[in-house]
């Protein structure tokens, strides 16, 4: 399928303000997502499920109709089973920190987490007592389902792994994890952040009990993330946050919490958000989650491709353009990430993201300080790609080793 008429919905492009490859960070937004945003402000400032009034229901109906929205997005039943957060990260606390681990506990994550889905861990361990074990990566960071079925007991409370690494692109085999994890008892959470914005996600054939994603990397609003959980998950779970909204009725002496999926979202909701990502997931359905994916694979192998004869590059990752899920990290010798980002920003205003890219353990464990790396998405064109790997080849043959 041919991307290219799809760029003209994204302002940064039609005003031609760089070739942005940082969208493993946060994607760009179209006019689309922008107008509804700007139309709430306009037509309807108000709060949902509070205040009774004309401009109040229509706002509720809107955060139904997102959840809704949602519900069809990643194929399930139960729209209530949306929770709406800042972002993944704020997801994988709420799980971690609801599911009541208590000592002695094992949670089993990969080598390769982000710092979201391993930071909340080390706290646990720290602080109650669980134990973790990691199912351990190859040298290019690819999972290996024998490593994982070694590290699974009767003992292991919680699987929690990512779908699609923010590094390398390798992505887990999820279902065939949480089939083997429930033969077991444990509860599988899954961090979707990079594999939710790239391919098609069917949470009822994967059939996880968490699955948090960001909805920023997926032309949606920045801010906004989503917390999916079979109900009788989110019902034994606690929330992260207590207050406003998220009780039936509160005494002096007690409290008795809304049933899900208020008692999750204290406060007053970024209604706006919540309006802007069901036309970001409007628009990725009328784009094709399947046709984003092909797109990002034709991308990586011509990025790929262009650089492979580089002799002073070095990939980190597969070399298999397939395998790359939209995300290409690399080194040059003789130069940090950082300046290679800033070179290709001021030589041809293509933005990349440098450093350990919140992956620190995986860099770590493998003495590598970081990398530089593009991540693509739908509205980039081949021309870019030609662009900014003619950039860093002249960057690796004037400034590297």
């Amino acid at each position: 399928m041919d991307m290219g008429p799809f760029r003209k919905d994204f302002p940064t492009i039609r005003r031609n303000l760089g070739i942005y490859l940082d969208s493993a960070c946060q994607s760009l937004r179209p006019d689309q997502v922008i107008r509804a945003m700007d139309e709430y402000y306009e037509e309807y400032p108000a709060c949902g499920g509070r205040s009774v009034h004309s401009m109040a229901t229509k706002v509720s109906v809107a955060i139904d109709d997102t959840r809704e929205a949602l519900a069809d997005f990643f194929n399930t039943k139960d729209p209530e089973c949306y929770i709406f957060t800042k972002n993944t990260t704020e997801g994988l606390n709420t799980a971690a920190f609801g599911l009541g681990l208590k000592k002695g506990d094992v949670v089993v994550t990969t080598d390769a987490e982000h710092n979201s889905n391993h930071v909340p861990w080390l706290f646990l361990k720290e602080n109650v007592g669980i134990e973790r074990r990691f199912s351990k990566s190859d040298r290019t960071g690819e999972f290996d389902i024998e490593s994982f079925k070694s590290c699974m007991d009767r003992k292991v409370k919680v699987v929690s792994v990512q779908h699609s690494n923010n590094v390398t692109g390798c992505s887990v085999p999820v279902k065939a994890v949480t089939e083997i994890a429930h033969d077991y008892g444990a509860t599988v959470i899954i961090d979707g952040a990079q594999a939710a914005p790239h391919m098609p996600v069917d949470l009822k054939k994967i059939d996880a009990d968490i699955y948090c994603c960001s909805i920023h990397k997926m032309l949606g609003p920045s801010g906004m993330g989503v917390m999916y959980g079979k109900r009788e998950t989110l019902e034994r779970m606690r929330p992260l946050t207590v207050g406003g909204g998220t009780v039936g009725l509160a005494t002096y002496d007690s409290v008795n919490l809304a049933p899900i999926p208020d008692k999750f979202e204290a406060g007053l909701h970024n209604y706006a958000g919540i309006v802007g990502t069901k036309a970001a997931l409007d628009y990725l359905k009328k784009v094709g989650m399947a046709n984003i994916e092909a797109w990002d694979t034709e991308l990586m192998k011509r990025a790929v491709g262009n650089l492979q004869d580089i002799k002073n590059l070095h990939l980190v990752g597969p070399e298999q353009p397939g395998k790359r899920c939209g995300v290409l990290s690399f080194n040059i010798d003789g130069l940090v990430s950082h300046d290679i980002a800033m070179m290709l920003d001021s030589m041809a205003n293509v933005m990349i993201r440098s450093g350990m890219h919140c992956a620190h353990p995986f860099y770590v464990s493998r003495a590598v300080d970081g990398s530089a790396r593009a991540s693509t998405y739908l509205y980039n064109s081949p021309e870019e790609i030609d662009i900014f790997t003619d950039t860093v080849r002249k960057i690796a043959e004037t400034f590297g080793e």
